[in-house]
């Protein structure tokens, strides 16, 4: 597991092409949040979680499989994933933050995760314009 990527991976790098090609500028792995949210875009007060399916059991995803070895090992390791990242996402939400997750198996189709991502931004803005006028 020592192998394993934390950051730069790509799907991450995925999601960062399409982030910058809308036009949105962000920040990497912000220290000072909970979680260390893999993108930060501040002015939109939005953190997006690249998450792998495999790691943070994507319901229903065919990458979201259980290996057959050590199985109380993985069960152990899958729950504490998915209670720290509750626990980031409830922290983050209190703050103010807007916290959107991208999983890994929506990165292979650049043309969804491109119209998924424009329409989140999108109607951020408008509501943020809105009571502007």
């Amino acid at each position: 597991m020592g192998r394993i990527r934390g950051r730069d991976t790509a799907p991450e790098l995925m999601v960062r092409s399409v982030l910058h090609r809308l036009g949105l500028r962000f920040r990497l792995h912000r220290r000072g949040l909970p979680g260390r949210p893999d993108v930060v875009l501040p002015c939109w007060q939005t953190v997006v979680f690249v998450h792998g399916c495999f790691w943070h059991r994507h319901e229903g995803c065919r990458f979201a499989y259980t290996p057959k070895s050590r199985q109380p090992f993985w069960n152990a390791k899958f729950s504490e994933n998915l209670t720290r990242d509750e626990k980031a996402r409830t922290a983050l939400t209190a703050l103010g933050w807007r916290v959107v997750t991208v999983w890994e198996c929506e990165t292979g189709d650049a043309m969804n995760l491109e119209r998924r991502l424009r329409r989140l931004f999108r109607q951020r803005r408008r509501r943020l314009t809105v009571g502007k006028r």
